[in-house]
């Protein structure tokens, strides 16, 4: 049983509470490897990489106003849904049909978790990650897209062939990177083709 503090408020109890809860998130494995091709990703990394890629990577956003910090937050706790949901691959046409469902079911009980108003906030903020309709939560969605291409890319395309993932549905999944960060989407594509011609990926 995990012991909490002594004398803690309600408020902190229920923050405690959730970030003990959100360790799991250690525990679910993706389907892409690291990069040294050692073992699969968990989505712990996968969150953290893909912040500090948007750190690094904001100021190739079209929009030069975007709120990096909301970027942050979106994609720091997008992905705590999985807890629950566990990880989709993408690219599986079956999975991928009640995939919204799953983690909306998940994310009412893992953000309610916290006291009303941070629960209230983190669901609004999942839900905007989701709907991809602000420049933040496009961009955050470019970095989330990104970098699995990248792990991919840099393990001799191991889970692309796997799967037999084919170029254009990784193009198509990617497509929001074109408006929201133009130069990234020019590296995407140029990395892309040379997957293709490498064979990592089918045509």
């Amino acid at each position: 049983m995990t012991m909490h503090p002594c004398n803690t408020s309600e408020r902190l109890d229920r923050q405690i509470r959730f970030i003990i809860e959100i360790d799991k998130l250690k525990t679910i494995r993706r389907q892409t490897l690291i990069m040294d091709g050692s073992r699969r990703e968990n989505d712990a990394e996968h969150s953290w990489h893909t912040a500090l890629m948007a750190v690094l990577l904001s100021e190739y956003a079209a929009d030069t106003s975007l709120d990096l910090f909301r970027v942050l937050q979106m994609l720091l706790i997008h992905d705590l849904v999985e807890i629950d949901a566990g990880d989709t691959f993408c690219y599986d046409d079956v999975a991928v049909l009640d995939k919204y469902d799953r983690e909306k079911k998940a994310a009412d009980r893992i953000f309610n978790m916290l006291p009303d108003d941070q629960a209230d906030y983190f669901r609004r903020l999942w839900d905007e990650f989701e709907e991809r309709e602000t420049p933040e939560s496009r961009f955050a969605s470019a970095m989330d897209r990104l970098q699995p291409v990248l792990h991919n890319y840099n393990t001799n395309g191991e889970t692309w062939r796997k799967n037999g993932v084919k170029s254009g549905q990784v193009v198509s999944r990617n497509l929001t990177m074109k408006q929201t960060a133009p130069k990234l989407w020019d590296f995407f594509s140029d990395l892309i083709d040379k997957a293709t011609r490498k064979g990592l990926l089918k045509k």
